[in-house]
């Protein structure tokens, strides 16, 4: 079953893709200089599969491609980049980190 995470920017959200079906998604404000992540969800059909990791691995590498540093208030995407130190350079100072 074909995966694929994307920007839908109109909606302003990342969403996972299974099948060509919005199974999650990780909400943004974006700002000039920031993303400010809000919430993440994914679809009780779809838990417990790895697409939250896959949706905020990608929103977050591609937040560093475009040099956006990250306010993570989603707790979601809190925890990953605590668990994943390659992208603890991308919080926004102002940002406490806990």
């Amino acid at each position: 079953m074909p995966i694929e995470v994307v920007d839908n920017s109109t909606e302003s959200r990342f969403e996972v893709l299974v099948d060509g079906k919005v199974a999650g998604f990780a909400d943004y404000r974006l700002l000039p200089t920031k993303i400010v992540f809000t919430h993440t969800e994914v679809l009780p059909a779809y838990e417990g599969q790895g697409l939250a990791s896959r949706l905020v691995a990608f929103a977050l590498q591609a937040s560093a491609d475009t040099g956006l540093r990250v306010v993570p208030l989603c707790p979601y995407v809190a925890k990953y980049i605590q668990r994943h130190p390659e992208f603890q350079h991308l919080v926004d100072s102002s940002f406490g980190s806990g």
